[in-house]
């Protein structure tokens, strides 16, 4: 179970880093989990930045991350142990002397190594929920207790020090109230223009300020488009601005593509053909409406 060395652990504060924009309602749910000593449920759109916030609140707290990127084959207890009775049992074929220790054959998993630190972790269960519907539940009470047991060894694994577990979710399910009620749950809005801003100057601090706002503008303006099956996320926006750079597109050729047709590089924003051809239909509607005006 956990020592009074958890009570130093929970001192700790996230304040963001240089490479991390956290809003203040963020870092205050970052903080609340760690007083509440709870794991912190993260929803919000996908390329929000849920997964680099399990990163940086481990650079910033100085505490080692442990990821558990989860798949829809996952398994709860392939986080806590695997028995590897495969081997083992070729191994007895072979002779081998070291079958005669079972432990040989169990393969840790990211909860029993975050648990046997000699210092508090963070831990990144990713994408919760990808994975089964059970998943969460299957979880709850180690969770809960810090704590596993294992049957073929006979020993039970209690926390060193209890980690700082962040689980994101892209809400492509609902998960089980009886696990929402073991956590600290934060929603990362989309950034606003301003906050959008601070987070481009990390990335790019040397990017023209009119550059700036022009990609800005189409951005917005293409995440306001009724119908859009897709919206561009944070990631990609950053990703289109790279590209804007690389290919030395200033804000006159940005506006220019904005007024008349998608956006100039769409292809790093845009990510299925409904959502051109609809842009395509928009913009069309916009030129023939300019020629009609007087």
């Amino acid at each position: 179970m956990t020592t009074n060395a958890d009570s130093n652990a929970t001192a700790a504060r996230f304040e963001g880093t240089e490479r991390y924009v956290a809003t203040d309602d963020l870092k205050l749910a970052v903080n609340a989990a760690l007083t509440l000593e709870r794991p912190l449920l993260i929803k919000g759109e996908p390329g929000t930045g849920k997964t680099m916030l399990a990163e940086q609140v481990a650079a910033s707290l100085g505490r080692p991350l442990l990821q558990w990127h989860i798949k829809s084959t996952t398994k709860a207890h392939q986080g806590l142990y695997e028995y590897d009775a495969v081997s083992r049992l070729r191994d007895s074929q072979l002779g081998d002397a070291k079958v005669k220790d079972i432990g040989n054959y169990i393969v840790k998993g990211v909860l029993w190594q975050a648990f046997v630190s000699e210092v508090p972790t963070v831990l990144l269960i990713d994408e919760i929920d990808k994975a089964d519907i059970e998943f969460p539940n299957d979880l709850l009470r180690e969770l809960d207790q810090m704590a596993f047991h294992v049957y073929e060894t006979h020993e039970t694994i209690g926390a060193k020090h209890r980690p700082l577990v962040i689980i994101t979710s892209n809400n492509e399910k609902d998960l089980p109230d009886a696990f929402l009620r073991r956590c600290f749950f934060h929603y990362i809005r989309f950034p606003e223009r301003e906050t959008l801003k601070a987070i481009v100057a990390v990335h790019f601090p040397n990017l023209h300020a009119e550059v700036l706002r022009a990609a800005l503008d189409a951005f917005f303006a293409l995440r306001e488009a009724p119908g859009l099956k897709k919206k561009p996320s944070t990631s990609e926006f950053l990703d289109w601005l790279r590209l804007l750079i690389a290919e030395d597109i200033d804000a006159n050729e940005i506006d220019a593509h904005n007024a008349t047709s998608v956006p100039i590089l769409a292809g790093a924003l845009l990510k299925n053909e409904q959502d051109v051809q609809l842009l395509e239909r928009l913009a069309a509607v916009t030129r023939n409406t300019t020629r009609r005006q007087p």
